[in-house]
């Protein structure tokens, strides 16, 4: 049976992280030339290191806001707390209000005077991306309130900015799809989400904080005892380090690719842009999305922009360009995640990427045929001559 040391050290552990880094999908881990640093930028604490093909997060710093995971453009940084799924359960209880829906900043949810059961909570808005205010739209949402409490004192208070970007930027998306759902960021509950009898809010709250702390406390019980068995097991085992091939999934047959991830947060942001209707201008401009272009006097074919891209957005064609030295690249917009690996992995940097992306493109299902150069044929080392 685990002893209280092991659950005391247990339990600090499971509070301490926050954030937890998907390596395989970090284009720094799959490039060092990669120049992507949003998560480092939004970073209140100071509590991410990225560089030398590694991302390092110290779980003594991070506070937890998640303004690193709504920013990041690969879905590369895995919520702990809370989980995905359990933000997404919350969401959908506290929609049931007459088309409103309230989500809330832990502080703010922690006055009392809300009822629990009619909004969902967050440790800071900062946590919150595009994809769920589009989705809650798209589902029919009238009106989205962000509650927060006083950021000035609050530990999470520098992440006001990062909740404004992503609120002008999802906004933005709704006025041009022509959507009249209105998103407000307010001080105090709205009145859909008060309890009738204050009193009655805070017992619910407390008795939800106690609830939700005996369950994580007999989580951490139940996986302390795993936990002491495993040391058991182990003991006297040396710790092999994972290499750069291990840590990104890469087989070692010949010929191996670094694998692939399509951008699921793509799909969702599409499906729900789709639900509100067509787009009233002809080219968006966002920071959720991109475009490229090759230039085809410069690019010697090399592929470098083919192997790095996790979305797999550009890709060699089978097609036969008719032009002697040039061939055909596939690119989707749709896929992109405007991430700059491919421009920052290209050898002869003849890869611009842009940020103001055609609707035509975006939702069209097949890919624009893009230029390239073709790769220099080798010659034999056998019978060469000196």
């Amino acid at each position: 049976m685990a002893n209280v040391s092991d659950i005391v050290e247990l339990a600090k552990a499971f509070e301490d992280k926050y954030v937890v880094p998907a390596e395989s999908r970090c284009v720094v881990v799959r490039n060092r030339n990669a120049k992507c640093r949003r998560c480092v930028e939004v970073c209140i604490n100071d509590a991410i290191k990225v560089g030398n093909n590694k991302i390092e997060m110290s779980p003594f710093a991070c506070v937890g806001c998640g303004s690193c995971i709504a920013v990041c453009p690969t879905d590369a940084l895995i919520p702990i707390n809370p989980l995905d799924e359990e933000f997404a359960a919350q969401v959908a209880v506290a929609t049931k209000n007459a088309g409103v829906a309230v989500i809330s900043c832990a502080r703010a949810a922690a006055w009392g005077y809300a009822d629990p059961t009619k909004y969902a909570s967050v440790p800071c808005l900062g946590r919150i991306g595009e994809t769920m205010l589009l989705e809650l739209a798209a589902r029919g949402v009238e009106q989205i309130y962000l509650v927060d409490g006083n950021c000035t004192t609050c530990k999470y208070g520098a992440a006001s900015s990062n909740v404004e970007a992503t609120l002008d930027s999802a906004c933005n998306l709704l006025w041009l799809f022509g959507s009249e759902v209105q998103v407000e960021r307010v001080s105090d509950f709205p009145e859909v989400a008060m309890h009738a009898d204050e009193r009655a809010a805070l017992a619910a709250s407390r008795r939800g904080f106690f609830s939700t702390a005996g369950g994580k406390a007999k989580d951490v019980a139940m996986t302390a005892a795993e936990k002491t068995v495993a040391d058991a097991l182990n003991m006297g085992k040396a710790q092999k380090v994972a290499s750069l091939r291990e840590r990104l999934g890469i087989k070692t047959n010949i010929g191996a690719k670094l694998p692939h991830f399509p951008s699921q947060r793509n799909e969702r942001i599409l499906n729900a842009l789709y639900e509100l209707g067509e787009c009233e201008d002809e080219t968006i401009v966002t920071r959720l999305f991109g475009r490229i272009d090759i230039d085809p006097e410069r690019c010697n074919g090399c592929g470098m922009c083919t192997m790095f891209c996790p979305m797999a957005a550009i890709r060699k064609s089978e097609e036969e360009h008719p032009e002697e030295g040039r061939r055909w690249m596939e690119f989707s917009a749709a896929d992109c995640v405007q991430c700059r690996l491919c421009a920052d992995a290209c050898l002869k940097k003849c890869i611009t990427l842009s940020n103001e992306v055609p609707v035509e493109e975006l939702f069209s299902f097949e890919p624009r045929l893009v230029e390239a150069g073709v790769p220099p044929k080798r010659g034999s080392i056998i019978g060469r001559k000196k």
